[in-house]
């Protein structure tokens, strides 16, 4: 799974040549991201601690899988990061765009996805495009972050997803009896 990942990721960086424009870093950026959201899926089944539980999902919850939105999407930042430092280009404010994505497609994907849940239940591929579309929303928000001149937060990025994990920590260890932190599976709702 890995390999295909990267093979994909290393074709996509190859067709779109050597200028990286914003359009091409952020579809590169959306691919990335969504790609990453499989193997992130299984990272804490296989290795099991307290980095891994508060990174990734940890159990079949609603809640917990919005740390795989903002983990694909911070990493897929990372990447277009050094993309764009081996091209020796420059986006102004790149990974602070990618960091805005990753918290805006948490409320996109709930919005989109809960009503559909509460009605239909639970319908994988649906789940799967649903995401896909937060990715595309958020990606397209993150395009137009970077054409804000005046916005200078990418120094300030690594506080704000610190924070951010510190927050999904809390979550995932004293979660709120809601149905929104409930494994739909095991029906519980922390760590099993």
């Amino acid at each position: 799974m890995t390999y295909f990942l990267f093979k994909k990721i290393k074709n996509a960086y190859i067709l779109l040549g050597d200028n990286m424009s914003k359009n091409k870093i952020k579809v590169i950026g959306t691919i990335i991201a969504f790609l990453l959201c499989f193997p992130f899926h299984f990272v804490y089944d296989t290795f099991p601690n307290l980095i891994t539980s508060i990174l990734f999902p940890i159990n079949e919850s609603i809640w917990e899988h919005m740390k795989l939105l903002y983990s694909s999407i911070i990493v897929s930042g990372i990447i277009q990061k050094f993309i764009l430092l081996y091209k020796k280009e420059y986006i102004k404010n790149i990974f602070f765009s990618n960091f805005i994505a990753a918290i805006i497609s948490i409320p996109i994907f709930l919005i989109i996805f809960l009503p559909i849940y509460y009605i239909f239940g639970e319908n994988f591929p649906l789940t799967i495009f649903i995401m896909l579309i937060s990715i595309i929303i958020a990606e397209y928000i993150s395009y137009k972050i970077t054409n804000l001149k005046d916005l200078n937060m990418e120094n300030k990025t690594i506080i704000l997803i610190i924070i951010i994990y510190i927050i999904f920590g809390i979550l995932t260890y004293y979660p709120p009896k809601y149905d929104l932190f409930k494994d739909i599976k095991e029906c519980i709702y922390y760590l099993n």
